[in-house]
């Protein structure tokens, strides 16, 4: 079984990897899922509830490191229930400490590229660190997609610039208000605020 399991997985993550998480996924009894491409989320966790199994899904279309990343901070969530059940703030510190400790053999195998290498352990070192390093890390992970060169996101593009989402609606960028960038809806001049790396596409005037 791990084998086979090993096998699924190095499809999705580093075949280093694959054994580790297969023997996670056993252990725990998890059901594990490669679900679709999700706006919202990269991969959920759902407790034991009525006799049902742990259950993590993961997006299929995350490039390798980014999956084995969103992987480990589901299990991490496991971990924490398995300790503390829903005594714990989801994000808290008991989960960032099961994180931690699960992240550690794949650092010492060196998997990962040297920036993203480089970003998680920044983000470790200090797990309390505002979203901002949260965004550093994600950024970097972008950076190893196929079409990387090809993504355009609300901060790469310049201010004033006209640009549109997946729905199909129009807005305008303006300037940045502390994390995010105000920006314009042409249609309804309504004002929304967009996450610095959301996807969009520029449109000429």
């Amino acid at each position: 079984m791990l084998n086979n399991y090993s096998k699924q997985l190095s499809k999705y993550i580093p075949q280093q990897a694959a054994p580790i998480i297969a023997a996670w996924i056993i252990d725990s009894g998890c059901l594990f899922r490669i679900a679709r491409s999700r706006k919202t989320k990269l991969g959920d966790y759902t407790a034991p509830f009525k006799g049902e199994p742990h259950k993590i899904s993961v997006n299929h279309d995350l490039n390798p490191y980014a999956f084995l990343i969103t992987t480990i901070h589901e299990f991490a969530h496991l971990k924490t229930w398995q300790q503390f059940k829903n005594k714990v703030k989801p994000h808290g510190m008991e989960w960032k400490t099961h994180f931690k400790i699960l992240m550690e053999p794949f650092l010492k195998l060196q998997i990962f590229p040297e920036d993203i290498h480089f970003a998680i352990t920044k983000y470790m070192d200090n797990p309390a660190a505002s979203s901002c390093t949260d965004l550093n890390l994600y950024r970097v992970l972008r950076n190893h997609d196929k079409n990387a060169q090809q993504i355009e996101t609300i901060e790469s593009i310049p201010e004033e610039a006209y640009f549109k989402i997946k729905d199909g609606r129009v807005f305008q960028k303006k300037e940045k208000l502390r994390k995010r960038y105000k920006c314009i809806e042409i249609n309804t001049n309504k004002t929304y605020l967009f996450h610095p790396i959301a996807e969009v596409t520029t449109i000429k005037e």
